[in-house]
C-alpha cells in the first residue's frame, strides 16, 4: 500500500503540475507539496473502498470539475465531449432557443433573450432563473451542460421552468427550437425628423461593417443625432465592441482595459484614427439585458461624456474567460481578467448605471395577470419596428435628444 501511495503521489503531482502550473506559479511550491498527499490519499481510498469500481480518468475529471467550479461561476472544466460541443460552429445556423445564459447566485440565469428567436417570442426575460430544462433540475448544472440540453434539432420542443423573482412565480415556457440566425444590426430608421435609430442585437465579426453602412445610410438621409439601442444585447467579441465604440470616441482615448494576474492579460484598448463620424448628439439605450460588449461601449461613451446613457442598470458581465486546451482533448475555461471602463471602474458584478434611469412600465398591482400565451403574443409583436409612443424608454430618449 505504501508503494502504491508513493506512485500515486508522483503521478498526481506530475499530472496536476502539468495542467495547472501557469495558474499556480505564484503560489509557494511547499504549499502544493503539503496538500498533494491529501489528494492522493483520497484517490487511493476511493479506488479501494468505494462501493463500485471507478476509473482513474473519472476520478481526475471529477476533481478538476470541483476545482474549477470552486474558483468562480464562469470557470469550468470541459471534458473532451463538452469541449467539442463548445467548438461547434455557431456563426451560421444552429438549432436552439435563442438565449444567452450565465450562472448567478448559483442559479442558471438568462442574461438576455436574443431578439426574433423562439425564446424572445415566448416571453422569457433577462434575469429569469431557469429552474428546470425539460423537467430536469438545473441544480449544480454547468453552462456547457445547459447549452447542450437546450440545443437540438429545429422543430423539436424544449420546456423551461423559470423563476421570475420580481413576481415570485414559477412559469413554464414550452419553446420550439429553431434555426438561430442572428443579424447584429437591425431596425435602422429615422424615428422623428433627423433623429436616427439603430438597434444593435449582438457583437459579431460583421457588426462594425454593418454598423458603418447603417450610419452612412442615415447620414445620407440627413441624420444629425442618433439613438443607439443596446437593450437586451448580451455582448459578443471584445475586439468588435472596441471597434463599435471607436466609431464614436475620439482618436487616442481609452475605450476599455482588461486586468488579470499575468502580464499578457493586462491590455488597454484605445480609439484609433478611424474616427469617421461627427460628434452629433448621441443617446445609448441600455437595460438589465445589456451585458459584456454592450457594457464596454456604454461605459466608454459615458466616461468620455460622448453621449447620454438612458434606461436601466446593465447586467454586470465583465470578466474574460480563456479556453486552455489540455493534452487529452479536454480544456479549462478559466476566468483570466476583468473589464474596466476608461475611468477605472470594474464592470463585473456591478454593471453600469445610466445617466438617466428610466424603468420599463410595470403593470398596476390590481391589473389581472396575463397568461404566458398573452405575454408571448405581446412580445412577438415587438419584432417589427415599434411606434415610439409604445416604448417608454425610446420615447423619453427622443424627447431628450431634441434638446441636446
Amino acid at each position: 500500500m505504501i508503494r502504491k501511495k508513493i506512485v500515486i503521489y508522483v503521478a498526481v503531482f506530475a499530472f496536476v503540475m502539468n495542467l495547472a502550473w501557469p495558474v499556480m506559479a505564484a503560489e509557494k511550491e511547499t504549499s502544493i507539496y503539503d496538500q498533494l498527499p491529501i489528494f492522493a490519499d483520497a484517490i487511493s481510498i476511493i479506488q479501494t473502498d468505494y462501493v463500485e469500481e471507478v476509473g482513474a480518468r473519472d476520478i481526475i475529471y471529477g476533481a478538476l470539475q470541483g476545482m474549477l467550479s470552486s474558483l468562480d461561476k464562469h470557470s469550468q472544466f470541459l471534458n473532451p465531449d463538452t469541449y467539442r460541443e463548445m467548438k461547434v460552429e455557431t456563426k451560421g445556423e444552429f438549432g436552439g432557443l435563442g438565449i444567452v445564459i450565465t450562472i448567478r447566485d448559483s442559479l442558471l440565469t438568462i442574461i438576455s433573450p436574443i431578439e426574433d428567436t423562439p425564446a424572445y417570442k415566448a416571453g422569457v426575460e433577462s434575469g429569469d432563473k431557469i429552474i428546470k430544462i425539460n423537467n430536469e433540475s438545473t441544480k449544480d448544472i454547468t453552462l456547457m451542460e445547459a447549452v447542450k440540453k437546450m440545443r437540438g434539432k429545429p422543430g423539436t420542443d424544449c420546456t423551461l421552468t423559470i423563476l421570475r423573482e420580481p413576481e415570485q412565480k414559477l412559469l413554464e415556457f414550452p419553446i420550439t427550437r429553431a434555426v438561430i440566425k442572428i443579424k447584429s444590426v437591425k431596425d435602422v430608421r429615422l424615428v422623428e425628423g433627423r433623429t436616427g435609430y439603430i438597434k444593435l442585437i449582438e457583437f459579431q465579426e460583421k457588426t462594425p461593417r454593418d454598423l458603418e453602412q447603417a450610419l452612412d445610410n442615415l447620414e445620407k438621409q440627413g441624420m444629425d443625432r442618433l439613438i443607439l439601442d443596446l437593450r437586451n444585447n448580451p455582448g459578443g467579441l471584445l475586439d468588435v465592441a472596441v471597434k463599435v465604440a471607436d466609431k464614436f470616441i475620439s482618436s487616442g482615448k481609452p475605450i476599455v482595459s482588461t486586468r488579470g494576474r499575468r502580464d499578457s492579460q493586462n491590455m488597454k484598448f484605445r480609439a484609433s484614427a478611424r474616427f469617421t463620424h461627427p460628434g452629433y448628439p448621441l443617446i445609448v439605450l441600455v437595460n438589465k439585458g445589456s451585458a459584456s460588449g454592450s457594457e464596454i461601449v456604454a461605459g466608454a461613451i459615458q466616461d468620455h461624456k460622448r453621449g447620454v446613457l438612458l434606461g436601466e442598470k446593465t447586467f454586470g458581465k465583465g470578466s474574460v474567460q480563456t479556453v486552455i486546451p489540455l493534452s487529452d482533448g479536454s480544456a479549462l475555461r478559466l476566468t483570466t481578467a476583468k473589464y474596466f471602463t476608461p475611468s477605472g471602474i470594474c464592470i463585473h458584478d456591478i454593471g453600469i448605471t445610466p445617466d438617466v434611469v428610466v424603468e420599463p412600465e410595470s403593470r398596476e398591482e390590481d391589473e389581472e395577470e396575463p397568461t404566458v400565451e398573452q405575454v408571448a403574443e405581446e412580445i412577438s409583436g415587438l419584432t417589427e419596428p415599434k411606434d415610439p409612443a409604445d416604448d417608454r424608454q425610446l420615447s423619453q430618449a427622443i424627447e431628450l435628444i431634441k434638446n441636446m
